[in-house]
């Protein structure tokens, strides 16, 4: 008999939820940056344990949301736990029991309705291991957690048998994706999620959250090879300037990194054209946020 469920990982930005969700996957779903809140919207990766379907829910980091972008992706974390048979709330071991893990302990707790929620605590390279106990126990007097697993993401400890437990927790039934599919996204949105990766790793300060990548044509050649055309949209044309550089280097540069990380994925020949495009107005337009897999009724606008 086959098992299959999900399972939605809760946590603070940059806590480490996309790239456990990758390394539980085996393959990049989500993309992963230095930089805090880079998930905008819900990302599911399909992992397989066994007989057991096991699927990823990641979400964006839960924080106090200052925009109505903000508000559209925390209000996207917590509709990934109403769909949740599990919740892995994970905790940075070097940052420990902050402000923000006792906001997400607070609305969870309004709405678990009776849901299973472990407990991960991630990082666990950056400390010293007599840390971790006290930690362990203050984080379990806050919140009664079914079990606590000691991971790192990054290297891959402890994964192992976290994804067991998992495997083991989840209900009897049919699998709800094909056994060699990784991801429900769509291929156009995992080449706009890619190219935003490689503007975020090469972008500072603000820039990053005030742009979107969209996949406007996707176009399969004769010779095999496909000719994908994105436009980034800038809220300034400062920021386009920036991020076109001298003479377009920068933008190139982005480009060449994306394109070679799409061929890696696809496996064929990639042409990739990327225009920058000033929309002073795209944070409030409705169409931007459903290209996100947002809801614009929740960023308040």
């Amino acid at each position: 008999m086959t098992k299959c469920g999900f399972v939605v990982l809760l946590g603070e930005p940059n806590a480490g939820k996309s790239t456990l969700l990758n390394r539980m996957v085996g393959s990049k779903v989500s993309i992963v940056t230095h930089k805090v809140q880079t998930t905008r919207t819900r990302i599911r990766g399909v992992a397989r344990a066994n007989k057991t379907q096991i699927i990823f829910v990641d979400t964006p980091g839960v924080f106090k949301p200052r925009r109505g972008l903000d508000r559209a992706m925390v209000a996207a974390a917590w509709d990934g736990v109403a769909d949740a048979d599990l919740v892995v709330l994970m905790v940075e071991a070097h940052r420990g029991i902050t402000d923000g893990v006792k906001l997400i302990l607070n609305e969870f707790k309004k709405l678990q309705n009776g849901r299973v929620a472990l407990l991960a605590i991630n990082k666990i390279d950056r400390v010293q291991s007599e840390v971790l106990l006290p930690l362990t126990e203050q984080m379990n007097v806050l919140y009664p957690f079914a079990a606590t697993f000691m991971i790192s993401a990054e290297k891959g400890h402890g994964l192992v048998e976290l994804k067991s437990y998992l495997a083991k927790q989840l209900p009897y039934g049919p699998w709800l994706y094909p056994e060699d599919q990784i991801a429900d996204l769509p291929m156009r949105m995992i080449a706009s999620e890619i190219t935003r990766e490689k503007l975020i790793l090469r972008l500072h300060q603000e820039i990053p959250y005030q742009l979107t990548v969209e996949t406007e044509e996707w176009q399969s050649r004769k010779d095999g090879s496909v000719r994908i055309k994105q436009v980034v949209y800038v809220v300034r044309d400062g920021h386009k300037g920036i991020i076109l550089g001298k003479g377009g280097e920068t933008v190139k540069a982005i480009s060449i990194a994306a394109r070679v990380e799409l061929e890696a994925l696809l496996e064929l020949k990639v042409h990739l054209f990327i225009q920058v495009k000033v929309r002073q107005g795209w944070l409030k337009e409705a169409e931007r946020y459903s290209a996100m897999r947002l809801k614009f009724k929740d960023c308040g606008s």
